[in-house]
């Protein structure tokens, strides 16, 4: 017999302007679930999670919620005004938490809890939220984008609390990797609607595209023609997934080539044989250094950096907060000169750097004003379109060409930006953080746009998907200055550095001075010395297992075709991350004892 829900909604409904947003709705929230909650920007996923935190009142239906449960929310925009620090902001209200688990929690996060709230950047101001949420102790946790202004080492940090945490969350994000690792079932809002599939986010595709596929044979049937009308954005969905797979086959060569490119050791090759190659460098920079600070405080940002790029190149720059990415793009852009080497730029570079402030658009223009300074026709890198069709192109309703933009959501205002930016004549795209705000499609769409760009792009972003992606090079920075120069996207990244972390440490030279035993040294028993040894091999093919697994998912015509061998894999993949877990945590504690 299945266990009692912590919370359930029977017949809900909520009225929104002039209409219902959600009708005669049903949903409930087990003890242990791990909700991926899914849908379109405007769809309601913030307006839900409200409805479930009681924080909205719904004007129909019955909620119920099982004594004792403490439920806590992670808002998307926290609001911080008001308080003087940020330990103020966690530890205000009735239902604060304690105050040594905040600091635990903002320990581990790397947070001075103690900087003024009114000037902490947004990833400060993210991680103080999480300290409040996390330390609370909840029953059920709402996660509304948790991974925005997160860095890489924040987010993995997250996910390993998650994956230990013992309650329920339901969580909203953009990020494909923190949600595939994460849930066991989907929720679907999708045009008022609530549809639940006991699947993780790793099988919502091709969930997705059974759902579609068996709603337009049903509207074939019965001549619906109006009804496949208002499936346009579906069907556009389906099929820019199809298109997707010749354009991510076309990256694999495009990441090939570059490998060819790139000498062993990591840095690029300057000198290349083809002039022809020669002829689309857009940008080259050799040997170039970067610090900051004076004295013994002066710090190395970026150490004897060498790298061509070439015209068609998408290089994805990725690290934690404060590793030196900004300072990375500044000087390939630029807008900042090394200390010593050069960069290089191609004298017909004319760059486009996305601001994601979206600064730039007024709340009271409308969309028309935006993309077409008020008229009814946009130049698109010298092609004329109409700009009905452009925002067909870019997924709005061409209804919307009269609405302001104060009026869409911050996903719609991010979509509309990008429409306007990418309209406009350019060879270099920069993008920092353009991922943050979207919804999935608006993701699928802002990579095939990518794909698709004649130029050449420069990536920040903290999305490990988007880049595995969409980049062709990773340059991957570690604090110390050094920077990594990777054939391929975060995976790739990810790769070489666990290799270099298992690799064998080199024998010791004459001249080196033996290093000092301690005093009582524990010798390792037969079976640690043999699991010291052969987990790394362990743990590679775990990896190799793992992504066999998933190219076997990416299908979308498994789930139909056989329903079975998709539980089969979906559960293997899940056994084998827990495997790889395991034996990693089993590696380094025995690495720990090999260096005592």
């Amino acid at each position: 017999m299945a266990a009692a829900p912590i919370l359930s909604w029977e017949g809900l409904g909520l009225i929104q302007g002039s209409g219902w947003l959600f009708r005669d709705l049903d949903l409930s929230i087990g003890a242990n679930d791990r909700l991926a909650l899914i849908g379109r920007n405007g769809a309601g996923k913030s307006t839900l999670l409200r409805l479930i935190s009681g924080q909205t009142e719904a004007d129909a239906g019955i909620r119920a919620v099982r004594p004792g449960t403490k439920i806590v929310t992670l808002e998307q925009d926290p609001f911080f005004t008001g308080y003087d620090t940020l330990m103020d902001f966690a530890l205000h209200g009735d239902d604060a938490p304690p105050r040594y688990e905040v600091e635990s929690i903002a320990g581990q996060l790397g947070i001075d809890m103690n900087r003024p709230a009114d000037s902490a950047s947004g990833g400060e101001r993210r991680r103080a939220a999480l300290a409040r949420a996390l330390a609370s102790e909840p029953d059920l946790l709402l996660l509304d984008e948790p991974t925005n202004h997160l860095d890489l080492a924040a987010i993995e940090w997250l996910e390993s609390w998650l994956q230990r945490y013992n309650g329920a969350f339901v969580v909203i994000s953009h990020d494909r990797t923190f949600l595939t690792r994460l849930t066991k079932a989907t929720l679907w809002i999708e045009r008022g609607s609530i549809r639940r599939k006991d699947i993780g986010f790793g099988g919502y595709d091709a969930w997705t595209e059974q759902v579609y596929a068996e709603e337009a044979r049903a509207a074939d049937k019965l001549d619906a023609k109006l009804k496949i009308e208002a499936h346009w954005l579906e069907r556009g969905v389906t099929a820019r997934r199809k298109r997707n797979q010749g354009r991510l086959e076309k990256l694999w060569e495009m990441r090939a080539q570059r490998a060819a490119m790139l000498a062993p050791a990591g840095t690029a090759k300057l000198a290349l044989a083809s002039d022809d190659v020669k002829t689309k460098a857009v940008i080259v920079a050799d040997k170039v250094c970067k610090s900051f600070g004076e004295g013994d405080q002066r710090r190395p940002i970026i150490k004897d950096f060498t790298l061509r790029i070439t015209r068609g190149d998408r290089i994805g720059l990725v690290g934690s907060n404060g590793a030196g990415k900004t300072t990375l793009l500044k000087l390939l852009t630029g807008e900042m000169a090394p200390d010593t080497g050069s960069v290089t730029l191609a004298n017909s570079l004319e760059a486009v750097n996305i601001d994601q402030q979206r600064s730039l658009m007024s709340p009271e223009k409308r969309v028309r004003d935006v993309l077409a300074e008020g008229g009814d026709w946009i130049d698109v890198r010298g092609v004329r379109k109409h700009i009905h069709g452009y925002l067909k192109d870019f997924m709005f309703d061409p209804g919307l060409v009269e609405a302001r933009v104060g009026t869409l959501s911050g996903g719609e205002r991010s979509r509309l930006l990008l429409a306007r930016e990418f309209a406009r004549f350019s060879n270099l795209l920069v993008l920092d953080e353009p991922t943050n705000d979207l919804d999935l499609e608006t993701l699928d769409l802002l990579q095939e746009v990518i794909s698709d760009y004649d130029g050449t792009v420069l990536i920040v972003s903290h999305d490990r998907d988007f880049l595995d992606r969409t980049v062709t090079v990773t340059l991957g920075l570690d604090g110390s200055g050094k920077v990594d120069i990777v054939a391929g996207g975060y995976a790739d990244w990810q790769k070489q550095r666990q290799k270099r972390s298992f690799a064998p440490t080199p024998a010791k030279t004459a001249a080196a001075a033996p290093p000092p035993l301690p005093p009582r040294k524990a010798k390792l028993s037969y079976k640690d010395q043999r699991d010291y040894e052969l987990l790394p091999e362990r743990i590679e093919a775990l990896d190799a297992a793992i992504a066999r697994d998933e190219a076997a998912l990416a299908d979308p015509a498994l789930y139909t075709s056989a329903p079975a061998k998709f539980a089969a894999l979906t559960a293997a993949i899940d056994k084998a991350r827990a495997d790889k877990e395991a034996a990693e945590l089993r590696w380094l504690e025995l690495a720990e004892l090999v260096e005592g």
